[in-house]
């Protein structure tokens, strides 16, 4: 499984280090590519887990609403976002009306649709956002250095001295050492962050950052788990050898995509007096 992991993981990290680097319509081309994907495994794991139906509109309507949002994000066009999601919710709720009699489930299903793009478009969109900022290229960098950071960090601090459960109800392997090592990780990798890019910011609201982002990062690796915790599911998907599916791979950063846009462009800049 680790070989699998590391394989696939030196294999996709050139396209991923060149899509960052070159910015535009690539990076936001592969964050529409991971929202339809994460979209579609999110889909699979809240839907019929007890043989209800769904109907296939509802999930067509999500998709084009995220891609949407996404696209929205590349333009900086931060009141579409907001309007695809209203879009989104009047056209499934005007949808639901000629289901509702039929279809006993339809409400329950149009809840979690609009949790899904929620949790998935709006998230990823932070990240889009981010990139086309001031140093944008390297604050992308730097959070997904730290989330794999934090990532590798609990996993084997857990594994060599965990002992504590941090949420055995959700996920029974993950242990307070383990977290607290992966926040360590978070903030070794911050440090050096900090002392190249922001030299000017105070320790203080630094290790802040990095512990905030940390802290993000595990609360969404948790939450995707309560999701396939609740309707037996492994894996979000296969589509990525020894890791799974992509929503696997981002859940960490999708929770931690909005605390590091809102660092970057409203608590640090009103720290230094300018963009960071």
């Amino acid at each position: 499984m680790h070989l699998k992991r590391w394989i696939t993981g030196l294999i996709a990290l050139p396209f991923l280090v060149f899509l960052i680097y070159k910015g535009g319509n690539f990076f936001t081309g592969l964050a529409s590519v991971a929202c339809l994907l994460a979209l579609c495994e999110y889909f699979r794991i809240v839907f019929n887990p007890e043989g209800k139906t769904i109907s296939g509109i509802i999930l067509l309507i999500g998709l084009a609403s995220g891609q949407c949002m996404i696209w929205a994000a590349h333009g900086n066009a931060y009141g579409l976002i907001l309007g695809a999601i209203a879009f989104n919710l009047i056209i499934s709720a005007l949808f639901s009306l000629s289901q509702f009699k039929s279809d006993s489930f339809i409400l329950e299903n149009v809840a979690k649709q609009i949790q899904g793009i929620v949790y998935i478009p709006l998230f990823l969109s932070f990240l889009v956002l981010i990139r086309n900022g001031t140093d944008g290229m390297t604050w992308i960098f730097f959070l997904i250095l730290t989330i794999f950071a934090g990532d590798t960090g609990a996993f084997y601090a857990g594994r060599l001295m965990g002992r504590h459960k941090l949420c055995p109800s959700v996920s029974p392997g993950k242990t307070i050492e383990g977290s607290v090592g992966g926040l360590a990780a978070n903030v070794a990798v911050g440090i050096v962050f900090k002392s190249f890019f922001i030299p000017t910011l105070t320790w203080g609201w630094g290790i802040l950052l990095f512990l905030s982002i940390g802290i993000a990062g595990q609360v969404g690796d948790l939450f995707e788990s309560e999701f396939k915790r609740f309707s037996g599911v492994k894996d979000s998907g296969v589509i990525l050898p020894g890791h799974g599916g992509i929503l696997d791979r981002i859940d960490a950063l999708l929770f931690a995509a909005p605390v590091a846009y809102l660092f970057k462009e409203y608590i640090l800049p009103a720290l230094l007096g300018s963009d960071c």
